[in-house]
């Protein structure tokens, strides 16, 4: 039934562990728990997938939420959801949001969705899963909202953001933040990002004040700014910036100090010089943004600047205190400069409790050993942190791999495990879900969720990997077309 929350009851938890020494990458014995798998069998998308998923914390409770059953040619067949309510050590029985008819809801004209982005209303006591419903034709004229009021435990119906002014309305790339900071005259604020494909790209933003129940038509920034892939975050005094990959090969930010009323034009933070992944991996340079106690905003993306050559990622950041001025990208150390190992699709977190040296950051990302590996590429997924905002590093570790390109999802841009992936602070622990993919026994795919439990910060002393932006090679700003990245 349409906006009951329809727990899927079969027994998914699967401990597994994933044991591979390599360079750059510290020996591991990480017990995996599956959180979630397909359950759909509509011939018209694969399985068994799930992929994309993103994160979110707030005190005990983690909620994830992903896509299920993906199609080849852009969105799934439902957005999964799982939640924690001990951070991250254990997972309740997944469910399904099931707003489109290939999930069950007959009555729905929406054949797919995609983009799940999780975010939480401290004020109004709501959570919220935003995502974008594609029609048959495979167009996208709304952002959905769904809304859980009893802590991630069940949710509603899908709200629809309404659609922006246009000509042409085609949404891509939503992203939602809440402003939960005490101080703020804005607190109870959510925003969206999104961007309309069939306007170029253009960044739109929709405000909600009354827990995600109504949203306002998205509007557009003062620089009439085109991309995609906006990841809002909020400081206390209410600023909000929104750190998004533009289409001109920059990763620029946006901000508003009105509450959403109005929306800055971009600022740069850096050009983008990025490694075309081998395999056909979908990928793009894609921002993941977060937000320190103090006000920091945190965003890292996928960058070769620092490899000469540019014949391989790795994973850079950039730091501000307004969203305007930014610092120079450095390296997260993940290995030496010289390694073969390519990084990408990150997932950055921030420790909302800690500030200035003492910030505490968490990373996950996915990486091949061998970055140029043609027909034999393994995908692995990693995991590093640092004790001190950034400036050391403790040592890598591997998460889960090696995973074969032809056990993920297929799609028309190239295998899937997502655009994005997302890790979360709960305590003093990360926590993070991904998408792994196995030799497929019984259907064409297993790729499911996986969470690797409770992860440690480095202390000081083991934090012994120096970050610098030091040492870039060739042009920077050179960045491509990402309309590839379209219903994703």
């Amino acid at each position: 039934m349409r906006g009951e929350f329809r727990r899927w009851r079969r027994a998914v938890v699967l401990a597994v562990a994933g044991v591979l020494t390599m360079a750059g990458v510290a020996g591991a014995n990480v017990a995996l728990t599956q959180v979630s798998a397909d359950p759909y069998t509509n011939p018209t998308s694969q399985h068994a997938t799930e992929l994309e998923p993103d994160t979110f914390a707030y005190g005990g409770t983690v909620v994830a939420a992903f896509q299920v059953g993906r199609f080849f040619n852009g969105g799934a067949s439902d957005i999964g959801v799982v939640r924690s309510g001990n951070g991250g050590a254990s997972w309740d029985a997944p469910g399904f949001l099931h707003d489109t008819f290939n999930s069950g809801n007959a009555s729905s004209p929406y054949e797919r969705v995609s983009d799940p982005s999780v975010a939480y209303d401290a004020a109004h006591g709501v959570w919220m899963v935003s995502s974008i419903p594609l029609l048959p034709n495979t167009s996208v004229p709304t952002v959905f909202v769904n809304r859980s009021t009893d802590d991630g435990q069940t949710w509603g119906p899908a709200i629809s953001i309404p659609p922006p002014v246009s000509n042409s309305v085609d949404l891509d790339k939503n992203w939602t933040a809440c402003d939960n900071n005490a101080s703020s005259p804005f607190r109870g604020h959510c925003y969206t990002e999104l961007d309309n494909f069939g306007d170029g790209d253009l960044e739109l933003m929709s405000t909600s004040t009354d827990g995600g129940l109504t949203w306002s038509v998205p509007i557009r920034t003062d620089g009439n700014d085109k991309g995609l892939g906006g990841q809002p975050v909020v400081q206390s005094s209410g600023r909000v910036v929104v750190p998004f990959e533009s289409l001109n090969g920059t990763i620029s930010a946006f901000h508003s100090d009105n509450g959403g009323a109005s929306w800055s034009r971009g600022f740069k933070v850096s050009g983008i010089r990025f490694h075309g992944v081998a395999g056909g991996l979908r990928t793009s340079p894609l921002p993941t943004a977060e937000i320190a106690a103090d006000g920091t905003v945190y965003v890292a993306w996928e960058d070769c600047r620092f490899r000469k050559g540019c014949t391989s990622n790795d994973i850079v950041f950039s730091k501000s205190s307004d969203g305007v001025s930014w610092t120079d990208p450095a390296r997260v150390p993940i290995d030496d400069v010289t390694s073969s190992v390519d990084h990408f699709i990150p997932g950055l977190a921030v420790d909302p409790t800690t500030s200035g040296s003492g910030t505490h950051l968490a990373l996950t990302y996915y990486f091949y050993p061998n970055a140029n590996c043609g027909g034999a590429c393994r995908l692995d997924v990693g995991y590093i942190s640092s004790p001190d905002g950034g400036a050391h590093w403790g040592d890598a570790t591997q998460l889960a791999g090696p995973m074969a390109l032809s056990e993920i999802a297929n799609t028309s841009q190239g295998p899937m495990v997502g655009d994005y992936i997302s890790t979360s602070f709960s305590g003093s622990k990360a926590t993070t879900v991904f998408a792994v993919g196995h030799e497929a026994t019984t259907a064409a795919f297993d790729e499911a969720m996986y969470s690797p439990g409770r992860l440690s910060v480095a202390s000081a002393a083991q934090a012994t990997h120096v970050s610098s932006s030091a040492g870039t090679f060739g042009a920077v700003g050179t960045g491509e077309t990402h309309h590839a990245l379209k219903n994703d």
